[in-house]
């Protein structure tokens, strides 16, 4: 299909459009003049060019110490890296911001974006969790500091996710142990991750799973260990039976609980039968 002239046309001036422009943005990385050179990143800004803008801008904020620009040039550059995804460095400057301004008019929403940088930077649960805890613990200072605020509902929404992640990382860390069959760091974890999550949507199978682990940890104990360890596997079993008396799993705990008892009778009556 052949291109039209007006087609051509149109080409051809954009093409000359695109590269006045970029000559002009050139030139604008080159020019000493502060003035002009802000005003244009503000500009870019307001277009939604934030590339450009954060870059005027970042050599802009040594040049602006102590003039009443400097605060917004600041604030605009720290949310120049939150738009272009780079919340690393958005949490970075937003942070620095928030120290060197700590009364601007900007203050409150650079902690919630703060935040909001460090809980999109946060990882899938099945990574280190270190920066999870970071970004609810300045979700947590901005909700103390600003209760009010209408970024309130947002930042609740964050910390929820951010606690089922934490969550997630817990049981299938303390699920690891179990399916290993290191039995005794199961029940140490699985215990941890019930007191620490106690309403969980894991809770019915956190709680069998360490039923499970303690009965078997009794099983290859010795002989000596192995009263005290049914004895808890009983009790796991009576904890479960009361938290989850409709469970499918009823059965196989019900089958624990009725070994462990006989196993409790016969390790009690063996140091008798001993003794006579």
């Amino acid at each position: 299909m052949p291109i039209s002239r007006l087609t051509v046309l149109f080409l051809l001036i954009g093409t000359l459009l695109l590269g006045a422009c970029s000559n002009g943005y050139q030139r604008l990385l080159k020019s000493t003049d502060v003035n002009k050179k802000y005003e244009a990143a503000v500009k870019y800004y307001d277009k939604g060019d934030f590339f450009r803008a954060g870059t005027l801008l970042e050599d802009l904020i040594p040049l602006l110490k102590g003039r009443p620009e400097a605060e917004k040039a600041q604030f605009y550059f720290a949310n120049t890296n939150y738009k272009q995804r780079n919340y690393v460095l958005s949490a970075f400057y937003f942070k620095q911001f928030i120290d060197t301004y700590p009364n601007s008019e900007y203050t409150e929403e650079a902690t919630f974006l703060n935040a909001k940088s460090l809980f999109l930077d946060s990882p899938g649960f099945e990574l280190d969790q270190t920066n999870t805890v970071s970004a609810l613990e300045s979700i947590q200072d901005f909700l103390n500091r600003y209760p009010g605020s209408k970024f309130k509902p947002e930042t609740e929404g964050m910390s929820q996710e951010l606690q089922k992640k934490l969550e997630n990382k817990a049981f299938e860390s303390a699920k690891l142990y179990y399916q290993l069959r290191y039995n005794q760091a199961a029940v140490v974890a699985l215990t941890n991750f019930q007191q620490q999550f106690p309403a969980s949507a894991f809770a019915e199978q956190a709680a069998f799973l360490r039923l499970t682990a303690q009965y078997a940890w009794a099983q290859e104990s010795v002989e000596s260990k192995q009263r005290e360890r049914f004895l808890e596997a009983v009790s796991f079993y009576q904890q479960f039976l009361d938290g989850f008396p409709q469970s499918k799993n009823l059965k196989a705990a019900q089958d624990m609980y009725d070994v462990s008892q006989a196993q409790i009778v016969k390790l009690k009556a063996a140091p008798a039968a001993a003794a006579n």
